[in-house]
């Protein structure tokens, strides 16, 4: 019997968490979105640390060039975020609270 790449492996793992991933985001009901949100942010946090660690560790100009990729698109997901949640919070702020924030406008 053939052992199974490992390549195929992960990327079975990618397209199973692709997919759970898509079904967890839109089963989610629209008051917890800031709240995921959030987290999301914290976990972006958390991968743009592994993949700066990733980079650091390996020798090949390809996993380097990777490591630099997955740092530069989580470091976009993180401030994308958090320009989400704050556009999100400032909608159920109340009339006069938007007045006063952007200078009586």
């Amino acid at each position: 019997m053939d052992t199974v790449s490992p390549v195929i492996i992960n990327l079975i793992i990618f397209v199973l968490a692709i997919y759970v991933g898509y079904h967890v985001v839109w089963t989610v009901t629209p008051a917890l979105h800031t709240p995921l949100m959030a987290v999301t942010n914290a976990i972006s946090a958390i991968v743009i640390v592994g993949a700066m660690l990733a980079a650091a560790l390996t020798e090949t100009v390809l996993g380097k060039s990777m490591g630099l990729l997955a740092v530069a698109l989580a470091a976009v997901n993180v401030f994308g975020g958090f320009l989400v949640t704050r556009r999100m919070l400032e909608m159920f702020r109340k009339k006069d609270n938007k007045k006063s924030a952007t200078g009586g406008k």
